[in-house]
């Protein structure tokens, strides 16, 4: 169960534009910080009206009624009790039983909820996306979307990584089956992000189009997010691939080893067996073998195969070092992803700030 947001407007002030009016301070304390907005009463107004359309009845409480005779900016006993009004109005639907008003996209956006407290609201709005592939038909439920998917492609990478520090099968089937879920929820979710850009590229559900550099960014976030889904689904073949071959190499035991040794050291002798009347049979002779008897040589041989054991053991610990050195940047690389994803985040809310902002200069001009 998702934890709603503490929500309180403790104070209000008066705009300096030539025709005053009253600003009403929201203030949201969120599990991980707090942020103030400021609305007017008209915005009230809009939320109210949005709220009873999307959620097809209206909410459970009214908003305080709008006077004709005196104004907030003139009395401040009047902007006092529409304060506790509006105050009362957003606690009410805040802590409301039946969630259907929260679920609209018009409360988060009213309130510019991040993604965490949206996420399962989404599901319940869009869960049968990925089986009907019906497009997103809101901005702000696309991007919400698109940092579920991020987190899901996150989640994957997590996953993986577990994979390969694993040192049990069971382990690494179990990380393997968990970033495989992931990375289907983030191709059924890139799909529904293509299909829902689409739509509001084409205003097909009579919502205002986007602009050709906003459409330009999101076409990059979902050919990102594809790029990387492709990776991370290459890396776990490749993961599996590997785990097939391990698994292979590891059933030639050192008794099959000393058996191979043992036969070919019995080939060699057979083939260097002397000939009756004719000596010692030699084949290709060096500087080193051709002062040897069978048995030297074949001492000469396993003392070749021990070097070559030392060498590869050296050769095995140096590659054990390249792999911690890679997952050591590897982890640095995903912080470095947390911190960019972080800043994609507050650039994107940022971003519908401004929005929200050049639409209320474009009211006022």
């Amino acid at each position: 169960m998702t934890t709603q947001p503490e929500i309180g407007i403790p104070s209000t002030s008066t705009s300096t534009t030539p025709k005053p009016y009253t600003i009403y301070h929201i203030t949201l304390r969120l599990p991980l910080r707090t942020f103030t907005l400021q609305k007017r009463y008209s915005d009230f107004t809009t939320l109210h009206s949005t709220l009873t359309s999307q959620a097809g009845a209206p909410p459970p409480a009214s908003l305080p009624p709008k006077s004709y005779f005196s104004s907030t900016t003139s009395s401040p006993a009047l902007a006092e009790s529409r304060r506790i009004g509006l105050q009362n109005y957003l606690q009410t639907l805040n802590t409301d039983p039946n969630d259907r008003w929260r679920n609209t996209s018009a409360w988060r956006s009213f309130l510019n909820l991040p993604s965490s407290n949206s996420n399962s609201n989404h599901a319940n709005r869009h869960g049968p996306l990925s089986r009907t592939q019906q497009p997103i038909t809101d901005p702000v439920v696309w991007l919400d979307y698109h940092r579920n998917l991020k987190s899901q492609l996150h989640s994957a990478r997590l996953q993986l990584t577990k994979r390969d520090q694993a040192s049990s099968a069971q382990a690494q089937h179990e990380c393997s089956a968990e970033a495989k879920k992931h990375l289907i929820k983030a191709s059924s979710m890139i799909t529904a992000l293509d299909s829902g850009l689409k739509a509001l590229a084409n205003g097909t559900w009579g919502r205002e189009k986007l602009g050709d550099g906003e459409m330009r960014r999101r076409r990059d976030l979902i050919s990102a997010a594809q790029k990387e889904r492709e990776g991370l689904e290459n890396l776990g073949n490749a993961m599996a691939a590997k785990n097939a071959l391990d698994g292979a190499i590891a059933h030639a035991t050192k008794g099959d080893k000393d058996k191979l040794l043992a036969a070919n050291g019995d080939e060699n002798n057979a083939s260097r067996r002397p000939v009756a009347g004719k000596g010692r049979v030699l084949g290709k002779e060096t500087d080193r073998t051709r002062a040897l008897d069978n048995q030297g040589v074949l001492q000469l041989q396993q003392q070749l195969m021990r070097e070559q054991d030392e060498d590869v053991d050296v050769l095995a610990q140096a590659v054990a070092r390249q792999k911690k050195i890679g997952m050591e940047i590897q982890e640095e690389l995903i912080v470095q992803k947390d911190l960019l994803g972080l800043l994609d985040e507050d650039v994107d809310r940022v971003q519908g700030k401004m929005d929200v902002a050049r639409k209320r200069i474009g009211k006022i001009s």
